[in-house]
């Protein structure tokens, strides 16, 4: 960021910000206007009622262009915004089971999953194992076995069911059918 009389102007160098000797110069048509001094460049730009702004610092030499720097910066808030707008994050859902779960309560947590597995979501599947339960860890694999067979093409396992401590964890993202 530069700075003129204590106020934050911007990430870009204008008009007379522009301290280099020599500068390419890009007219407000796009065409090359060639390679002049910084102050010969910034009075072409007064000259055409314009701003002369440094849009490659890192060049050599500098490039700067001639072109109404208000419409510019409005033109990458317009950008910015439109990019962030058609950004999604992946959110990771998690759904808890047991070994005993009825078969009632794993129809309804496997619509909840279909739910967000249809919205794009990513899902966790964790079966927590109390007191004696770990001695059948093969119940827990058949009831995460089951809960994919419930949600049928509607997922894809990322990750299988694997034992973390007390907890079983199966990752999966949606499938064919939710895309």
């Amino acid at each position: 960021m530069y700075t003129k009389e204590g106020n934050t102007i911007s990430d870009l160098m204008i008009n007379d910000q522009i301290r280099d000797k020599e500068v390419r110069v890009i007219g407000p048509d796009g065409e090359q206007l060639g390679i002049m001094s910084s102050k010969e460049a910034y009075f072409k730009a007064k000259d055409s009622g314009l701003d002369l702004v440094k849009i490659a610092p890192t060049a050599k030499p500098p490039v700067c262009k001639i072109i109404d720097y208000g419409k510019y910066r409005y033109e990458q808030s317009r950008k910015a915004k439109e990019a962030k707008k058609k950004q999604r994050t992946v959110e990771t859902k998690e759904i808890r089971i047991s070994p005993n779960i009825d078969v009632n309560d794993l129809n309804t947590k496997a619509n909840q999953a279909r739910k967000f597995l249809a919205k794009g979501d990513k899902l966790k599947v964790s079966l927590r194992f109390r007191g004696r339960e770990m001695a059948h860890k093969d119940v827990g694999r058949q009831m995460m076995d089951q809960f994919v067979e419930r949600l049928g093409d509607d997922c894809v396992v990322d990750k299988p069911p694997k034992m973390e401590g007390r907890s079983m964890v199966m990752f999966l993202s949606p499938g064919s059918a939710s895309k």
